[in-house]
């Protein structure tokens, strides 16, 4: 059973950075894209951003030229680095995995809040 493992969240000041990683563990299946996605209290799960395993990336617009996605495919592992925050990039993110011939996995959510 493949287990997605999140790390990073936490709370940081706007203009601050935060990195999030995902790590799929115990993975015999082959992945196919990587990413990140969303929720703030009321709101609809949005995509934040995603990557292919040949590296092809895909960002929402509010995030563009602030976060940046890249992947280990070697450690099965997807990273977000979030620059430049601001208080509407607060939300649960979570890691999404996308698999050849196996339904996707979700993460199990980082909190971010960027507050002073």
């Amino acid at each position: 059973q493949v287990q997605l493992v999140e790390s990073g969240g936490g709370l940081v000041q706007p203009g601050g950075s935060l990195r999030l990683s995902c790590a799929a563990s115990r993975s015999t299946f082959i992945i196919n894209a990587m990413g990140w996605y969303r929720q703030a209290p009321g709101k609809q799960r949005e995509l934040v951003a995603t990557i292919t395993t040949g590296g092809m990336r895909t960002y929402a617009d509010s995030v563009k030229g602030r976060f940046t996605i890249s992947r280990d495919n070697a450690k099965n592992t997807v990273y977000l680095q979030m620059n430049s925050l601001k208080p509407e990039d607060s939300a649960v993110y979570y890691c999404h995995v996308e698999f050849f011939r196996k339904n996707d996995d979700w993460g199990q959510g980082a909190q971010v809040t960027v507050s002073l």
